[in-house]
């Protein structure tokens, strides 16, 4: 009985930590969307601000990892299809596995990071050293200060990093390609455009904006609930990091199999 107790502990609690992240993620977007209309607007400046340190910032890494990224996919498929006589088909499958899966969750995981870690530690942070209460009582929502400008800021920016993402694997794809497919770089480019269709770039896209929510609501959310002390604002971080992770992963599961049965039909 006590394993099973543990077990229903264990759903329990899982599913009051996605409920709380819900709720955190409405009042956010409460305030960004429906704010304005009742004399509330969203502090634009700090979400620019923050739309600097999540998008512009993040390019850098981001091109780096996603070039490589799309070379060792086109190097790992042309090894099988070369046995197949079908090197045509390395810049098709470099492009569908960039937008649809690979684009989104690498720029994901980058921005888990350096941004969802620095949510957690900068509300964590806040939190100890009372800056939180202090809100509070000058009548000032957290939500609305602090966490709403971040939501913002991370809804934007992850499609536009996916893009980006999702540019540099094809053009890595297109390295290999070059020099050693035997394509031209303006015959891969176009190969790969034939190969994509809308609805490949849109999920993309579409799970990027549910991306950007998760990680937001978990880094805010863990930074809320950091503990008294330095050491609890290290641990907020880290569970910010591997719970983010963890809830992408699911997430990404959830739509791709959704797009996968819609797109059967």
């Amino acid at each position: 009985m006590e394993f099973f107790s543990q077990i229903g502990a264990g759903v329990t609690n899982g599913l009051a930590y996605i409920g709380s992240l819900a709720s955190l993620g409405g009042r956010a977007l409460y305030y960004g969307f429906a704010g304005p209309f009742q004399g509330k607007p969203p502090r634009l400046g700090s979400a620019t601000s923050q739309a600097m340190e999540v998008g512009v910032r993040a390019l850098p890494i981001l091109s780096l990892i996603t070039f490589f990224i799309g070379l060792i996919l086109a190097l790992q498929s042309a090894n099988e299809l070369a046995k197949l006589g079908a090197m045509n088909l390395v810049a098709k499958a470099v492009a569908l596995s960039m937008t649809r899966e690979l684009g989104p969750l690498i720029t994901a995981i980058v921005v888990i990071g350096r941004s969802g870690s620095a949510f957690a530690a900068e509300i964590g942070t806040m939190k100890i050293t009372e800056e939180i209460d202090a809100l509070e009582t000058m009548a000032i929502s957290p939500i609305h200060f602090l966490v709403t400008p971040k939501f913002l800021a991370m809804i934007v920016m992850l499609p536009c990093l996916t893009i980006w993402a999702n540019t540099m694997g094809i053009l890595g794809g297109a390295l290999f390609g070059v020099t050693q497919a035997d394509f031209t770089f303006g015959r891969y480019i176009q190969t790969t455009i034939e190969s994509l269709y809308l609805r490949d770039i849109t999920s993309g896209l579409i799970k990027s904006v549910m991306f950007g929510a998760t990680i937001t609501a978990v880094g805010c959310l863990e930074g809320l609930s950091t503990g008294t002390g330095a050491e609890q604002v290290g641990r907020s971080t880290t569970r910010a990091v591997v719970m983010s992770i963890l809830l992408v992963v699911v997430v990404d599961l959830v739509f791709t199999g959704v797009f996968f049965f819609t797109g059967n039909r």
